[in-house]
């Protein structure tokens, strides 16, 4: 905008001085030839630069005085710029000539002076324009990286704007921005800690009181209603363990112990220990850098969420760093794919937490888990391995 402005007044200030220094011009030309007009019909000598039909008349001009109007133009004459006025004498042109020069030179002079002046102003307006808005939208890159580190789920990331923590200094619309966003983290953090030291709670307390429930059921004589009571115990203390896991990945204070391990050998054994009638297929077996047990529990997960879910026949493959699940069942509800899976939500079966450690047990380990529709029906879960290197497929 100032750019525009500073050429808009340029323009306006050349326009109206060279329109005052041509009516000036012909103005003393018009006067020259009312002298001369005078001194013709008198029969008097002719003033200076003035005559009938004089050399370096231009041709437009004397057409039309020959045509009975009176006019002006600038033109050259002898190599110096000249305002020329002209009427009609007898069928003949009267012309007087006025040196415009002066004139030209200070229309020239003033538009060098525009120029060099609007340049400057450019420049400088440019400079300092750019110095301001590079420290604003520096400041707002980084409170938008900061917006999409807590998207992630790194509730520690701040903006940590300095004008937000000296209340003595100018609190512009990028410090309100930062301190509304680094409160807002604030508070999220503080309140999913307390949820997750709840859950943990909840689920550390429950721990005792159901060991002492499944004891006390293996005394019960057998009889259907004690094979009963033994399968509620099972599943809420695999709830309770669950929940337990799931507060620890919440934590963050997850430690991974990484080996080297050939992944089809790995896979073999996830489906022996599942007990499940799972068909394995390795198309390209590879070794990987990973914690195994974290590992082996995000496909038993996958396994067992598949059996439970879906339908046979269920196919665990290798290729590579990538180890896909897939069942032939309904396949995974709407929000699944989209959104990845939400805790005690999994289409009216089961807690939905088996998916949620798995997800959160890939995180841990660098790797990640997708979940899609599978062409023909069923549901498929991809597993991308981080740091794979190819190796002969296992014998």
């Amino acid at each position: 905008m100032c750019c525009s402005l500073a050429a808009v007044l340029g323009a306006l200030v050349h326009v109206e001085v060279t329109r005052q220094t041509v009516a000036t011009a012909r103005e003393k030309a018009l006067g020259k030839l009312h002298d001369a007009s005078r001194a013709y019909e008198a029969g008097e000598a002719l003033p200076p630069d003035a005559g009938l039909d004089p050399v370096g008349l231009p041709p437009d001009l004397r057409a039309l005085a020959v045509g009975g109007q009176r006019a002006t133009v600038v033109a050259d004459y002898r190599g110096r710029p000249t305002m020329w006025a002209a009427a009609p004498a007898d069928g003949r042109a009267l012309a007087a000539a006025v040196d415009y020069g002066q004139s030209a030179r200070t229309i020239s002079g003033l538009d060098n002076a525009i120029i060099g002046s609007s340049v400057l102003a450019i420049g400088g307006t440019l400079l300092v324009g750019a110095f301001a808005v590079t420290r604003v939208t520096r400041r707002l890159h980084q409170t938008a990286t900061v917006a999409r580190r807590i998207t992630q789920g790194d509730l520690d990331a701040r903006v940590g704007d300095p004008r937000t923590k000296d209340p003595s200094r100018h609190q512009d619309e990028v410090a309100t921005v930062a301190g509304a966003l680094d409160t807002m983290a604030g508070s999220l953090q503080a309140k999913l800690e307390s949820e997750r030291r709840f859950t943990a709670d909840v689920a550390h307390e429950l721990r005792t009181p159901l060991t002492g429930l499944q004891a006390a059921s293996e005394l019960l004589p057998e009889s259907r209603p004690t094979e009963l009571v033994r399968e509620r115990v099972r599943t809420m203390r695999q709830l309770t363990e669950d929940l337990l896991e799931i507060s620890r990945l919440d934590s963050g204070s997850e430690v991974v112990e990484s080996d080297l391990h050939q992944l089809g050998r790995l896979v073999r054994r996830v489906v022996r220990a599942s007990g499940t009638d799972t068909e394995v297929v390795v198309v390209r077996d590879a070794h990987v850098e990973t914690d195994r047990r974290r590992l082996e529990r995000v496909l038993g997960n996958l396994v067992a969420n598949a059996h439970k879910h879906g339908r046979a026949p269920v196919v665990l493959t290798v290729d590579g760093p990538v180890v896909t699940v897939r069942d032939h069942g309904d396949g995974f509800p709407a929000y699944l794919p989209a959104h990845g899976p939400q805790r005690f939500r999994s289409g009216g079966k089961g807690h939905g937490l088996g998916l949620t450690i798995a997800v959160g047990q890939a995180r841990v380990i660098g790797a990640r888990l997708e979940f899609r529709q599978a062409r023909g029906g069923g549901g498929l879960a991809v597993l991308t391995l981080p740091a794979a290197s190819s190796s002969p497929a296992d014998a």
